[in-house]
């Protein structure tokens, strides 16, 4: 078995929480088993969510934030919500509700 890394910039799913099933990026490395979380859309880069790595699952795609940002500049949420769309990891939201 593999050790789960989640470096900066890595896709993570999470597979626990009221967000489970949401892709997110990692925007710094662990402290503590903690790492922030970022998708752009629910939890911006503004107020990164604090999610435990054991309720993480890391995906085989890792983004360089650093070119995330083809204009040059601050990196923004769009940039993150167009960087998991890029590689299919994104979750379109219908405006109406179900049921």
């Amino acid at each position: 078995m593999k050790p789960k890394t989640y470096e900066t910039g890595r896709i993570v799913k999470s597979i626990q929480g009221r967000d489970a099933g949401r892709y997110f990026i990692v925007l710094a490395e662990a402290v503590n088993g903690i790492v922030p979380v970022a998708d752009g859309q629910t939890h911006k880069l503004e107020r990164p969510k604090k999610k435990k790595t054991i309720h993480l699952e890391p995906q085989p795609a890792v983004i360089d934030l650093a070119a995330a940002r083809a204009e040059g500049g601050p990196l923004q949420d769009s940039d993150l919500r167009r960087k998991l769309e890029e590689c299919g990891f994104s979750m379109k939201r219908s405006l109406c509700k179900e049921g």
